[in-house]
């Protein structure tokens, strides 16, 4: 398809190589340009412009998606486990981890560029346009009404998202960052010390505070989750005004779990609510962490 596409228009569709994400990178990473004496193999990455990043011009016809559903979380938050019963709704389709931000659209001419800029289109528009109809089909798919996306990284770049989707909702899921940080460890072993996943984890913490803060939407904590699932799941239900299903408590253990696009636990693999690890004693939070738990309520203020 690639090949058709560039020989036809002169565009050619690229996914971008892994970035490191960081708590300051509220905008997806930036596009690539091409010199013009290069291959597409030597192509330059350059930052991308506040202005570049704009919403669609025409969103009845820009946009596919009708009010999409974000869930904003860090990892090892219970993201996996939400999403999981969500999906079981018959309005929401809520598949792995999608990464569609990554996905990137590389004009390989200044002849395709100068035509896309004519037709109004820059690069961020272009990967606008992509992201919305990748999720618009697999949506289609399903047969149901909204897409849910939970992809922990979005928190990184929220700007750019509801710049995307001016009409997105928006879940933003807490668990105790003590609680957050020890799991990631646990998953991280052989890769990262216990200190090294804290401060990884906090990074994921203070990107989901941002966008939080900044972003209307509704708040729910892993551990209000485990502890009555049907109350959590029908304020969930009330805030995407959908009528709420008792189907999503028992989410069921059918599903195929991958590592690496959500959790992959025995734990989330029994197919039921189960209860989380025992909070921590707050002589027990690591020094690091203290702050963000007071910003969430799990430790007293000062």
């Amino acid at each position: 398809m690639n090949r058709a596409l560039e020989k036809t228009t002169g565009t050619k569709l690229v996914r971008a190589h892994t970035v490191t994400a960081s708590p300051d990178r509220t905008a997806a990473p930036p596009p690539v340009r091409r010199s013009r004496d290069s291959s597409p193999k030597t192509l330059q990455i350059t930052k991308q412009t506040k202005d570049e990043v704009r919403p669609p011009a025409h969103p009845e016809i820009d946009r596919l998606l009708e009010r999409p559903v974000f869930l904003m979380s860090p990892v090892r938050s219970g993201s996996t486990l939400l999403r999981l019963m969500m999906d079981r709704h018959s309005m929401l389709h809520a598949p792995h981890e999608l990464h569609v931000r990554r996905l990137r659209v590389v004009p390989t001419t200044s002849l395709s560029r100068k035509a896309m800029e004519l037709l109004g289109h820059n690069e961020a528009d272009l990967e606008h346009l992509l992201w919305d109809r990748v999720l618009h089909r697999e949506l289609q798919l399903s047969g149901k009404r909204f897409i849910v996306d939970k992809t922990p990284s979005n928190s990184f770049a929220f700007q750019r998202i509801q710049t995307c989707w001016p009409d997105a909702r928006f879940l933003f899921l807490l668990r105790h960052p003590a609680s957050i940080a020890a799991s990631w460890a646990d998953a991280s072993v052989g890769r990262r010390d216990k200190d090294e996943a804290t401060k990884d984890a906090l990074r994921y913490m203070r990107a989901l505070e941002k966008a939080r803060s900044t972003l209307t939407g509704l708040t729910v904590r892993y551990e209000d989750l485990t502890a009555d699932a049907e109350k959590v799941t029908r304020e969930i239900c009330d805030y995407l005004d959908i009528p709420w299903e008792s189907e999503m408590l028992a989410y069921g253990g059918d599903q195929k779990l991958i590592k690496g696009v959500g959790d992959w636990s025995e734990k989330i693999r029994s197919g039921s609510v189960q209860q989380g690890r025992p909070v921590p004693r707050d002589e027990d939070v690591p020094e690091r962490l203290v702050p963000i738990s007071r910003e969430w309520g799990y430790l007293p203020g000062l």
